[in-house]
């Protein structure tokens, strides 16, 4: 079964709105990753002030829905209100991935690639 569910940027205070999220819906983080713990890849510098922020977390609300979210990254430009929001779907096969993921990439623009990701998924 594929599912959409929304992604959120935060500009350095996501950990505070995801531990509100935890205290309001309950449950537990599915992952909670830091950009300290990227490997290093050469451009992709983190500055030491923005290592300890959230890369990625996410924590499920329902048995369908799952808030994913993530600080932003200086590397790839400053947040902006109304462009801090995606969606993430996902999809049972890379190949159903593929296919979704070219045909919303048609005549858009692709800000990444989908690729195996370091972390094993296909994103």
């Amino acid at each position: 079964m594929t599912s959409v569910n929304p992604y959120l940027i935060f500009d350095g205070n996501c950990e505070e709105a995801f531990n509100f999220y935890k205290k309001v819906f309950g449950g537990e983080f599915q992952v909670i990753s830091r950009f300290k713990d990227l490997p290093p890849t050469p451009g992709m510098e983190i500055p030491e002030q923005f290592q300890n922020r959230i890369m990625h977390i996410s924590l499920p609300i329902s048995k369908e829905s799952v808030l994913m979210a993530g600080d932003s990254n200086p590397a790839m430009g400053e947040v902006k209100m109304g462009d801090n929001i995606s969606l993430s779907v996902n999809t049972e096969s890379t190949s159903e991935a593929d296919r979704i993921f070219s045909g919303l990439a048609a005549g858009g623009k692709i800000t990444m690639p989908i690729a195996k990701a370091f972390w094993g998924a296909y994103f």
